[in-house]
């Protein structure tokens, strides 16, 4: 520790603490006697995280997750959990003098977001794992971890902003939003975010960064994860090949109008909305005697079962209603009088909303905006979103991800794009 780590800790232990008074995490209780567990993946922003909750006099454990293959991963960076990151993570909370533990959670990690990666791929759908290992491994079993070392609370190093509202925690968006993060964390329930902090939704990437070279963190300068963890080299289709060896089969590649224009090695080397590397080499003229067409074609369709990718103009991508699973609500609760309802999903709507829709601001892929919507809930944990506009190149798989109308800072939740009909 150093010699101001060790003046900012005393000054953080008033010989005693004002009755009510809240630390900076929201309890009642003087920081040390706070525990913290700290989510350390080896980057820059959970080692900042864990550095400030230090300096601030909290407790801090770290953990860091071992996620796959570490044999094969030991040298990998671009990823978050790879092995080199471990070593880094380790290196920090020593640094630091606080506790360090490294969880092997590969098997869990397999079952419940590798393999779903895989069948989704083999479905025609394009999957967010980062979402799943967040609602899975991290949310679930870290955070159950985090409980069973009767820690206080699970920080993380996420840019979204946790806030005390009149029904509970809410959700915002990160100050920084070229970092926000929000967008992944749509399916955090309610249970979850009452467990969880995230200290840097206040800060921008570059404050982040500074603070690191403060605080003398050797990752300071460390690149962010730009990869998918366990597909480092962005190839998603080695991936499903080696996990489901056999499973992919080659097909055709047709036209909307049924004429067929090429073959494919296997419907999970493409996604909806793609235009490039078709492996049609484009459409010939008329005078060839096929097509007066000669427009750009995009993937529009991927029928598994019959293992064929449609191809046709970027027209026929427009999507006017996005049909939703697995909704996750962290909204206020309207019951049937606009009063709380602490009835399940679809009865925390107001039967008003439900009937006729909730004015909302929706965002269909992480790197686009939140467009204006009605999200209309049905049973089961199943909506539909229906766009003021239509939007082009939605996919299954991705996440419908919803904030207020009024306050487009705030996350409401979202669910998973079971489909999205297109002008087909």
């Amino acid at each position: 520790m150093t010699a101001r780590q060790s003046k900012q800790t005393e000054q953080t232990r008033p010989e005693s603490w004002p009755a009510g008074q809240l630390n900076s995490l929201g309890f009642a209780k003087p920081p040390q006697d706070t525990k913290v567990v700290v989510a350390m993946s080896g980057g820059v922003d959970s080692s900042v995280v864990a550095a400030l909750l230090h300096e601030a006099g909290y407790e801090v454990v770290g953990i860091t997750l071992q996620l796959y293959d570490h044999g094969a991963a030991v040298a990998a960076r671009g990823a978050c959990c790879a092995g080199a990151d471990i070593h880094d993570a380790r290196s920090v909370a020593a640094g630091l003098g606080i506790p360090h533990f490294v969880l092997d959670y590969e098997s869990k990690f397999k079952a419940g977001v590798m393999e779903g990666f895989a069948d989704a791929y083999l479905a025609g759908h394009t999957p967010i794992p980062c979402v799943r290992c967040n609602q899975t491994v991290k949310f679930t079993d870290l955070l159950d971890m985090a409980r069973d070392l009767e820690a206080d609370c699970l920080a993380t190093g996420h840019y979204v902003r946790r806030v005390q509202g009149l029904e509970g925690p809410e959700l915002l968006r990160g100050v920084d939003a070229g970092k926000d993060q929000s967008y992944f964390l749509f399916a955090t329930t309610a249970e979850q975010l009452d467990y969880l902090r995230f200290p840097l939704g206040g800060l921008t990437k570059q404050e982040t960064r500074q603070l690191a070279g403060q605080f003398g963190l050797s990752v300071q300068d460390k690149p962010d994860s730009q990869d998918i963890c366990f597909v480092p080299n962005g190839r998603y289709g080695d991936v499903v090949r080696r996990l489901r060896p056999g499973a992919i089969e080659p097909g055709e590649i047709r036209h909307l109008d049924g004429t067929v224009l090429g073959q494919h090695e296997g419907v999970i080397d493409y996604t909806i909305g793609q235009r490039k590397g078709l492996g049609i080499g484009g459409r010939k003229s008329v005078e060839e005697g096929v097509h007066g067409d000669t427009s750009p074609l995009f993937v529009v369709a991927i029928d598994a079962a019959k293992k064929q990718v449609i191809v046709g103009p970027k027209e026929a991508l427009a999507c006017a209603e996005v049909h939703l699973e697995e909704l996750n609500w962290l909204g206020p609760e309207m019951g049937p009088e606009g009063g709380p309802d602490s009835g399940p999903e679809a009865a925390r709507l107001s039967a008003k909303a439900r009937k006729d829709g909730l004015p909302l601001l929706a965002r269909l892929r992480n790197t686009g905006p939140a467009m204006p919507a009605r999200l209309v809930v049905k049973e089961a944990g199943e909506a539909v979103l229906y766009l003021d506009e239509p939007q082009f190149g939605i996919a299954p798989g991705q996440a419908g991800v919803l904030y207020d109308a009024a306050r487009p800072e705030q996350l409401l939740g979202g669910g998973w794009i079971k489909a999205a009909p297109a002008a087909l």
